[in-house]
């Protein structure tokens, strides 16, 4: 017998509509539209106010080769807005207003999402100013490859649509809490977001203080591949990281790393996929040595390796 208490469909309409209403209400003002005019054209997406001295967030391939733009809120006012930093690796950029802003979005905690959970996706697709979508949660934990060919873990994805110009916009929670930066590059019909979470709250205030975020470069590329059943128990885990190749005069090269290597370790912490690798390339990894344990020609190898600073250029 279900005890769930009634409700026709005009009530649960009506409570989704109070709901995205309300999100709109607080959000909205928040969110710009970004204009930018740079050596490779002319082009447009969406930001966020996120502090109340005028700290604005958005995606890094929004503000791609410009130096500044200019950022028009739903009230009418614009001002410009220079690029303080941006962080390709992660598609987070963050942008300095020169004149007032709105009041800051409210910042969430994506790992506290659900699949199934109601989002609004805030921003200015097409060209058109503060517009509103909804949807739920699809999924948690997908992978974004970047336009630098590296991986953002953790991404959302939503049905709520997504178009060109939605790009840096507002992914909110019912609460009016900012939990992702919604992107478009995936193409149409498929809404992804990076989270705001703890990691990302990083690199936006390495962005805001530094203007850069700093990452330890080994100089491998690898795949997940599957160990044999004796491997597997000796190192307790069913897979690893078979090297598919090694950048020339890298740290890895230096420390005699080559092609079918298969990373088991690093930094003592178990690897088995490029992007645990990518986890722990932290800029408190630069120019310290480190071990790394390999699975070559029948035996487990040990090799030290001095990561150096990644250069994004």
């Amino acid at each position: 017998m279900n005890d769930l208490p009634a409700m026709d469909d005009d009530g649960l309409l009506d409570a989704y509509s109070r709901t995205v209403m309300a999100v709109a209400t607080r959000v909205l003002p928040s969110v710009a539209s970004v204009s930018v005019r740079s050596a490779r054209g002319a082009g447009s997406g969406s930001a966020s106010v996120i502090t109340r001295d005028g700290f604005l967030l958005t995606s890094a391939h929004v503000v791609a080769g410009a130096n500044s733009a200019e950022a028009a809120f739903s009230d009418g006012t614009t001002t410009q807005v220079d690029v303080v930093g941006r962080d390709t690796l992660s598609d987070l950029a963050v942008l300095h207003a020169r004149g007032p802003v709105p009041h800051p979005v409210e910042l969430g905690d994506a790992s506290h999402l659900h699949v199934g959970q109601v989002v609004v996706a805030l921003g200015n697709p097409l060209g058109l100013a503060g517009s509103v979508t909804a949807g739920i949660v699809s999924a948690l934990g997908r992978s974004l490859p970047t336009q630098s060919g590296r991986v953002i873990d953790e991404v959302i994805q939503t049905d709520a649509a997504l178009n060109p110009g939605n790009s840096g916009g507002v992914l909110s929670d019912s609460a009016g809490r900012m939990v992702g930066v919604n992107t478009a590059v995936a193409g149409i019909g498929v809404g992804l977001a990076v989270p705001i979470n703890a990691t990302t709250r990083e690199i936006i205030t390495a962005l805001m203080t530094k203007g850069r975020m700093r990452r330890a470069w080994l100089g491998i590329a690898g795949a997940q591949v599957p160990l044999s059943p004796e491997l597997a128990a000796r190192i307790g885990s069913p897979t690893g990281l078979q090297v598919a190749g090694v950048s020339p005069g890298s740290p890895a090269a230096e420390a005699g790393l080559r092609r079918g290597d298969i990373v088991v370790e690093l930094a003592g912490k178990q690897v088995v996929t490029a992007t645990a690798v990518q986890q722990l390339m932290v800029e408190d990894a630069i120019d310290k040595p480190i071990e790394i344990t390999v699975w070559r020609n029948g035996a487990l190898v040990d090799a030290i390796t001095v990561p150096r600073e990644l250069d994004e250029s």
